[in-house]
């Protein structure tokens, strides 16, 4: 790692229990300098990490390759080319990608299978109720095979998808039927969502502050909200988990204690399961996605736009 920043300028402590996630030695460290955007997908058998790039203007809309980051050589590779604005991923119970692709206005939108090493591609599911799908931005696999993912209408609004036949929701993808049932919506941007450790939460970023570059309103949510899961795919009401996120809410992680991390402009935030905001790890230029990774799943490998930082911490993430 080339760059290491000092714990004092990396990490902010708002609460003393923001010192059980940090531990005696935290530590944020540049990895590599490379546009690495979203989807970031540790694979603890390959010591790897996967990530989408930062889109790229593109005949057909925006341009997004899925890449390789050997985190021992620090070799990149790319796994597929233009990959249909690919943005969250997810491992699939088989070992596959899971991958939220955008789309265009010739390419369906929808959630795709691709293989690690062939980048061959598996369209999963594409519509609800017979309609298009708007733009999959980020996906979760639940305990028994279901994904779900949310699915604004981001390619609508940045001018690379047609006007939406749905309104923007969070969605279940059956394991056995293959079916996609609506879960929640009346949300205004869902973006990042996660499961707390006994899935019984489902924590969804409402990023509705930013509908599209240069449109940009503080008085539109920049939230987290928290659902109780009644019973698989069924959610009760939503309620506001964590508000007022720097800029807005992207990637939603939580760890094995249950603590909830969401990345924003100032970087990584970690709020108490109770929504106190424990502390903050400053990533320069601020962070667009992160996941738990390393042998022990206690590095937070988070994706920048420009390069991908490492903080190294006591906390560790779900284990496999």
């Amino acid at each position: 790692m080339d760059t290491t920043i000092a714990p004092g300028a990396a990490f902010a402590v708002h609460d003393d229990a923001f010192l059980d996630v940090l531990g005696p030695d935290p530590r944020l460290a540049r990895v590599i300098a490379t546009d690495a955007h979203e989807g970031p997908v540790y694979v603890a058998d390959e010591h790897a990490l996967y990530f989408t790039t930062v889109p790229r203007p593109g005949a057909g809309g925006p341009v997004v390759d899925t890449r390789r980051l050997d985190l021992v050589t620090r070799r990149l590779t790319t796994v597929r080319a233009d990959a249909n604005a690919a943005n969250g991923m997810t491992l699939a119970p088989d070992g596959r990608l899971l991958v939220c692709e955008q789309g265009s206005m010739t390419r369906l939108a929808g959630l795709t299978l691709v293989d690690r090493e062939t980048g061959a591609t598996e369209m999963l599911g594409a519509a609800y109720a017979g309609r298009p799908l708007n733009s999959p931005n980020d996906v979760v696999v639940a305990r028994d095979g279901a994904a779900w993912f949310t699915d604004p209408s981001y390619g609508f609004l940045q001018g690379f998808r047609s006007p939406p036949a749905l309104a923007d929701a969070v969605y279940r993808l059956d394991p056995a039927s293959g079916e996609v049932a609506l879960v929640a919506d009346g949300i205004d941007k869902p973006n990042g969502l996660a499961f707390s450790p006994d899935e019984r939460t489902l924590y969804v970023g409402d990023s509705g502050a930013i509908h599209a570059p240069g449109d940009y309103d503080p008085d539109r949510p920049s939230r987290v909200l928290a659902f109780d899961v009644l019973d698989p795919g069924e959610l009760g009401d939503a309620r506001v988990f964590a508000d007022r996120i720097p800029g807005f809410p992207d990637g939603v992680k939580v760890d094995g204690a249950g603590r909830v991390y969401i990345s924003c402009e100032r970087g990584v935030q970690v709020f108490g399961t109770d929504g106190r905001l424990l502390g903050e790890i400053a990533v320069p230029g601020g962070a667009v996605n992160f996941t738990f990774g390393g042998p022990g799943r206690d590095v937070l490998l988070i994706t920048a736009d420009d390069a991908i930082w490492a903080a190294r911490l006591q906390s560790t993430g779900p284990q496999p």
